[in-house]
């Protein structure tokens, strides 16, 4: 299983799940659900935040955030 956090720059990729935590409510409503086409547009130089597109919003998350997040 890959996670959203691990995607490279640019790649495209669609997401397969949310892990249940207390944050997957507010992912879902930011877009983030099974079968939505993501693409990681920045990593910051550590790695934390990420920046991605999600149907041509950015949105900008952190790595723990982004772990939660299944994709193909």
């Amino acid at each position: 299983m890959r996670t959203l956090a691990q995607i490279p720059l640019h790649e495209k990729t669609k997401v397969l799940g949310i892990t249940e935590s207390e944050l997957k409510p507010k992912l879902l409503e930011m877009g983030l659900y099974p079968g939505k086409e993501v693409e990681v547009l920045f990593k910051a130089p550590f790695g934390d935040p990420i920046a991605v597109d999600i149907s041509g919003y950015t949105l900008s998350m952190r790595l723990s955030e982004a772990n939660l997040i299944e994709v193909e």
